[in-house]
């Protein structure tokens, strides 16, 4: 793909564009993720002088802004759009620096992970590749050195993360520094390289494993001491951080009332759906049924991913040109199975240029061989297309329309993870979940979705639990009852997504609260368009705008900036 634009590049274009560049210098690992030119080498500063670096940077841009003049339309999104993140950004890096709030130490999204995930994307075809990942690998260490001593500048101002994510994560460190640590698989996967690349690799790695020792003992011996037993971040946090999710801001309250009605109504059409499967029974027999059927089971990682891939490629070729319009390089999606083996499914997005591909990874927990197809079609279509690889990838792809921050650097959770939703109700609509078993796993993801929203706004908002947990103040024991009541997961995955809610507020709820904005924007505009509304336009002009605060989105789509 070719840099230039049909559309001239305007003064607003070039302070994103010198933003994006600025980011990119800050952050060596986002340069990994964008699959663009960077310190790949290299790991981000976790210091308390990283943290700072980037609210001169935002404030500065911000500064920049204030004096630029929008020519087009185009401009005032991207306005609206930086204004709404960077100033969000500057608001929680301030709170982080002045003590009041702590350095994000949680299960799921936190240096701990992000610096033991952040290798199974690199490039790893040549023997200069592999002496990039062995020169990150001995960075690990210093940057976990920086990472404690922000958290012992939070814990010295009295804020320090919940005693319940000190001590997941630091068993969290423990895995990854003795036999089992996933960076053995960067050592299986270098095999093929010379015997002088493999030992200063095998080197790298024992280097790695030992700072992820160190950073685990300093959690263990002098965090948790000091770690508090409440999970609640507190209204005030929690509005920062829903906004910070959403980029919108919500009724707190309304929410979690709607969240309670929407775990009811998913409720009922599971079991209506269960019917279908064996008349007479409740959910959890139906979904026995499914699970034992024989035509829904993939053996082995190699079946899993080939399946992925089919029903990746067969949904592209279904949907292109007749839904929605999908770009030739946006058609290529490639699926892959983690290396890393933690669990979970997540999607990166292409390089600029396309070179590597979107992909859809799926990180196969440990000793995990049998999958269940029912359970995980919808997961494809959330991953793939329509999901985060179509409005990822379009987003990517339109370098004649959007500046370089919007293509690559402009990311809501809402947007992205609301979109996803709304793509596999729609794969719904469209008839591709008429399967009962399909549908089951549609619903059962839903019911999931809308738990969360409960469980994560009542506990950290401190609002009345329902009276099916016995009401009055929210406890773990009462939030760990509410999400079996209403999911169908293993303990272990259920544990873990209990964890996550408490350890990272206002993230989770993200995903159906985004699909909620989604749908309310589509119902504006059909509303406002009457006959003449057209769903594959509104899809195309909502998805070229990018990933955008949804209160940027539903504005820019109404034509109120």
């Amino acid at each position: 793909m070719t840099e230039t634009t049909s559309r001239p590049q305007t003064d607003i274009d070039r302070i994103a564009e010198a933003h994006l560049e600025a980011s990119i210098a800050l952050s060596p690992m986002n340069a990994t993720y964008m699959g663009v030119p960077g310190r790949t080498d290299e790991l981000d500063d976790l210091s308390l002088e990283g943290y700072r670096a980037y609210v001169v940077l935002n404030q500065e841009t911000l500064a920049q802004l204030d004096g630029a003049v929008p020519v087009d339309d185009v401009d005032k999104v991207t306005v609206a759009a930086m204004r709404e993140r960077l100033s969000l950004e500057v608001e929680g890096l301030n709170r982080l620096l002045e003590g009041a709030d702590p350095v994000e130490l949680n299960v799921i999204a936190c240096p701990v992970q992000s610096v033991r995930d952040i290798f199974d994307i690199m490039p790893k075809e040549t023997e200069q590749d592999w002496g990039v990942i062995t020169r990150r690998l001995r960075a690990v260490g210093p940057a976990f050195e920086q990472y404690a001593e922000s958290l012992a500048h939070s814990a010295g101002h009295g804020s320090v993360p919940p005693r319940r994510q000190v001590e997941r994560v630091a068993e969290q460190c423990a895995d990854q520094a003795g036999d089992a640590s996933t960076y053995g698989a960067l050592v299986a996967e270098a095999q093929e390289q010379p015997a002088e690349v493999r030992e200063d690799l095998a080197a790298a790695v024992e280097e790695a494993k030992g700072a992820f020792g160190r950073l685990g003992a300093y959690l263990s011996e002098q965090l948790l001491p000091q770690a508090p037993e409440s999970d609640a971040a507190g209204v005030e946090r929690y509005r920062l951080a829903s906004r910070q999710f959403l980029g919108a801001e919500i009724d707190l309250e309304e929410t979690y009332a709607w969240g309670l009605e929407e775990v009811a109504r998913i409720d009922a059409m599971m079991l209506d759906t269960a019917q279908t499967i064996k008349e007479g029974s409740t959910v959890k027999e139906a979904i026995a049924v499914l699970d034992a059927d024989p035509t829904y089971t993939l053996k082995g990682t190699d079946a899993l991913r080939e399946w992925m891939q089919e029903k990746a490629d067969a949904v592209v070729d279904d949907l292109a040109d007749s839904h929605f319009d999908v770009p030739e390089p946006v058609r290529r999606i490639e699926c892959m199975i983690a290396p890393s083996q933690t669990g979970g499914v997540y999607y990166t997005g292409p390089s600029e240029d396309f070179s590597r591909p979107g992909r859809m990874w799926w990180s196969v927990p440990k000793g995990a061989t049998e999958f269940t197809t029912w359970r995980e079609l919808t997961t494809v279509y959330h991953e793939g297309v329509p999901g985060h690889h179509l409005q990822i990838g379009q987003t990517v792809y339109r370098a004649e329309l959007l500046n370089r921050w919007r293509r690559l650097a402009s990311w809501t959770s809402g947007h992205g993870e609301g979109w996803a939703l709304y793509a596999e109700w729609l794969m719904a609509d469209l008839g591709y979940m008429d399967d009962p078993g399909n549908r089951m796993g549609l619903l059962d993801g839903q019911a999931l979705r809308a738990t969360r929203v409960v469980i994560d706004i009542g506990v950290h908002c401190g609002f009345e639990a329902p009276q099916e947990v016995g009401g009055g103040e929210w406890t773990y024991d009462k939030a760990w009852e509410f999400l079996n009541n209403h999911t169908n997961m293993d303990e272990g995955s259920a544990r873990f997504e209990l964890d996550r809610y408490l350890g990272w507020p206002g993230q989770a709820p993200a995903y159906k609260i985004g699909e909620r904005l989604w749908l309310q924007l589509r119902d504006q505009v059909r509303e406002a368009e009457g006959d003449s509304f057209d769903l594959k336009a509104f899809h195309r002009r909502a998805l070229d705008i990018g990933g955008v605060g949804l209160d940027t989105l539903r504005q820019a789509v109404l034509g109120e900036l």
